[in-house]
């Protein structure tokens, strides 16, 4: 049975929308080793339909040359949860209705991580019905103020257990956690 595992950058008041705002603080190398050892786990992908629509055009040109992300994102599986197909084309995928149901199909048919980036809505959903095993948040030094956050506001209570924890020298926090 999979394990649905959750990569987000948020910001210190929770923004995670349009995550370019990360760029000033640059990238610790330790990031890129937490980053990989997570993707390094997954078997498939799971991204809501917006989040595919902005990943595919980025990472579908990328080479391992230019990226050694990219033949993991190209080449793995992807589940897009949406209730009509994407507008674009990107590697090995299917489109899933969200219902706890399927995504619990999902997790029983699929040996491995299945790994989650972005999707805020999307993992919103999957964290009110349970069904995040790991939520690694990657918590960069800025408020933002505005934007849409993770936890919105008028959500349900979500208690979480920490299971890990990494400081980078660029002030990101890793911040790993299980259900409760």
């Amino acid at each position: 049975m999979g394990t649905i595992t959750v990569h987000e950058f948020i910001s210190l008041d929770g923004v995670y929308e349009d995550p370019s705002w990360t760029f000033e603080h640059g990238f610790d190398p330790r990031m890129g080793e937490t980053l990989g050892a997570i993707t390094g786990a997954a078997t498939a992908i799971l991204l809501g339909r917006r989040t595919y629509e902005m990943f595919a055009p980025a990472w579908s040109t990328r080479t391992a040359e230019e990226d050694p992300g990219a033949p993991f994102f190209n080449d793995t599986h992807k589940y897009v949860v949406a209730s009509r197909e994407p507008s674009t084309d990107w590697g090995p995928s299917t489109t899933l209705p969200y219902s706890q149901d399927a995504i619990r199909g999902l997790k029983e048919s699929t040996d491995g991580t299945i790994y989650v980036s972005g999707s805020g809505t999307l993992v919103r959903a999957l964290l009110r019905d349970g069904l995040v095993d790991d939520l690694h948040l990657f918590v960069y030094p800025v408020a933002r103020g505005t934007g849409a956050r993770l936890f919105d506001d008028g959500g349900a209570p979500t208690s979480l257990t920490l299971k890990a924890h990494d400081v980078y020298d660029n002030g990101v926090v890793h911040l790993d956690y299980g259900p409760a």
